[in-house]
């Protein structure tokens, strides 16, 4: 029995092999794997030419509590086939988030597959915030901790030790843990371990595991452990299907249900769903002049997919709890849920029933392992009869009534205040909505000049990055050459970034005719159009500047009293004409 059970769990002999808990690792060691027994394992480079490293172990160890805390240790030792394979591994880091997390590198050391140690520690150690990216903002309080080795070179031994441990879950009772078996390298000893309580039933979905996991109960304890050897590199194959025989993979969860995150998550939204005078004020202003309940859905949905500006503050809770409808009106920005939150609490206000829906953001959700792990996105559902409409906030160039391409067929769970909820999923667009026309009509002369016109006409998935060019309101360098070349036609011209800056270049500028882009930030043109007629300036004409050129789009600009609707991109000429026609 013990020698079987060596070449499952492919570590030296140990009693900790043999009890029913995980073995106790810390920064002195892991009592169950003897290092130089793993070494050996050290593979011909020769007999894998199409491999810059191989994994000697990969193993992890999670201890969890019924409550979500509890500690995960992933330990890897790699061994340098190839130069390629340097610069991945002499560069380490690893992240975690101190307000709820604790991180404990064990060790991190380069050795010879004879044991004999290259670099005993890193040398050099540095924890840092995670940067906000510039183009989507997203503000964390994660931290990482970057480390550097030195003597790592082909022919040595990189071995690591990490431990993470969750100290406050900020859903009690919920944890979600994943495992791949196939890793994408040749690996000879794979092990993963999960002790929980004897009392926890967890939810395990089994991927083409090619060898079966084993259970052991002790007293209050329960272990799994799944352990395999000589796992060969998958080769990837072009076109390849993403549901396969052949990726070994394990996953578990809590045994939650998906009604225990929706009442989790109304109980941490409703606080922050209450709209405020200020906040109602806008959306009268948003949907004045609209005629139906669907113009004035449109209306909301335009102002918050557009104007309000995509920035994410994941500080602890505020990851998952959104902020107030009045706090994303006066900042001017918010992320999935705030925005979702605005359009929700705005169609509320105009008594239309209206639900956050949460969801992954790439799709992929097993239904059947309930987890907030697994959830990482908000939109909103609207309610239509009997049926729901959904929509993206985040997602400006898609229409009312569409969702991005990533969305469509996905899980959904929709969210009521009272903590009800609904698994749904989400509607798609069959393969034959999907199509792109280019049509190009004109003349060859024979100079071999071409003069005609062209035309792409997108629907469904395809239309998104064309609708993405126009809808964009533009940037400072796009309105200085707009200003410029205006100038070359004789027109005297001031710019403004936004709606207030616009507001007090007006008073002093006094302008004949304004040009205003409706996607402005923190006021839309046309309410930036109203206050330009209240402040004396009812004589000056104005040209609607927007991505939206159908029918009720033109109807509102009129109504709205703007002499022109544009439609980007604009041709400088087009625009010229439409403002000699404002003189005339």
């Amino acid at each position: 029995m013990l020698r079987r059970l060596s070449a499952l769990a492919l570590l030296a002999a140990g009693p900790s092999l043999l009890s029913a808990q995980a073995p106790r690792i810390s920064q002195l060691g892991d009592p169950s794997v003897r290092p130089d027994s793993i070494y050996k394992l050290a593979v011909d480079p020769a007999k894998y030419p199409e491999q810059d490293a191989a994994f000697l172990l990969d193993d992890g160890v999670l201890r969890l509590e019924a409550d979500g805390r509890g500690t995960r240790t992933y330990r890897q030792i790699v061994q340098i086939l190839r130069q390629s394979a340097v610069e991945r591994y002499q560069e380490q880091s690893f992240s975690w988030s101190p307000a709820h997390e604790r991180l404990i590198v064990n060790w991190i050391r380069v050795v010879r597959p004879d044991g004999s140690v290259v670099s005993a520690k890193p040398a050099h150690v540095q924890d840092s915030d995670v940067p906000a990216s510039t183009d989507d903002p997203m503000y964390s309080d994660r931290r990482v901790r970057r480390l550097s080795l030195s003597g790592v070179a082909p022919g040595t031994i990189v071995d690591y030790s990490v431990t993470t441990e969750e100290l406050k879950p900020f859903m009690p009772r919920d944890w979600f843990a994943t495992w791949s078996v196939s890793t994408g390298l040749q690996v000879a000893r794979s092990r993963y371990v999960i002790d929980l309580p004897a009392t926890l039933a967890p939810r395990i979905t089994e991927r083409n595991l090619t060898f079966k996991r084993t259970e052991r109960v002790a007293g209050t304890r329960r272990v799994y452990t799944w352990a395999t050897s000589d796992i060969a590199k998958v080769k990837p194959e072009p076109l390849a299907a993403d549901s396969n025989d052949v990726y070994q993979s394990v996953l578990v969860s809590s045994p939650i249900e998906w009604s225990d995150i929706a009442k989790w998550y109304a109980a941490l939204a409703k606080p922050n769903t209450v709209m405020s005078p200020f906040v109602a004020a806008r959306v009268d202003s948003v949907v004045r002049g609209a005629h139906t309940r669907l113009d004035s859905i449109r209306a909301v949905h335009k102002w918050v997919s557009q104007d309000v500006r995509y920035v994410s503050i994941d500080l602890g809770m505020a990851g998952y709890q959104p902020h107030t409808p009045d706090h994303v009106l006066h900042t001017g920005f918010g992320d999935c849920k705030d925005k979702a939150t605005l359009f929700v609490a705005a169609l509320g206000k105009l008594g239309i029933e209206a639900y956050p829906v949460l969801l992954n953001s790439t799709g992929g959700v097993r239904r059947d392992m309930p987890s907030i792990h697994q959830l990482d996105h908000e939109i909103a559902a609207v309610r239509e009869g009997n049926r729901w409409q959904f929509v993206d906030l985040t997602a400006g160039a898609t229409p009312y009534g569409e969702l991005p391409i990533d969305e469509q067929g996905e899980f959904g769970l929709v969210v009521k205040p009272d903590g009800a909820s609904e698994v749904v999923t989400l509607p798609s667009v069959p393969p034959s909505g999907n199509h792109s026309l280019m049509r190009f009509t004109g003349t060859l002369d024979s100079t071999g000049v071409v003069a005609g016109r062209f035309e792409e006409t997108r629907t469904g998935a395809a239309q998104s990055s064309l609708r993405s060019l126009l809808f964009d309101p533009l940037d400072s360098l796009q309105r200085r050459k707009m200003a410029d070349a205006l100038a070359s036609f004789g027109y005297e011209t001031a710019v403004a970034n936004d709606g207030p800056s616009a507001l007090a270049a007006a008073e002093q500028f006094r302008p004949d005719v304004a040009v205003l882009d409706i996607g402005l930030p923190a006021m839309d043109g046309y309410e930036l159009a109203r206050r330009l007629r209240d402040s004396g300036l009812g004589q000056c004409r104005m040209i609607a500047l927007t991505g939206y050129g159908e029918t009720q789009d033109r109807a509102r600009s009129e109504q709205a009293g703007f002499a022109a609707h544009l439609v980007k991109p604009v041709d400088i000429e087009r625009l010229a004409e439409a403002l000699a026609e404002c003189e005339a």
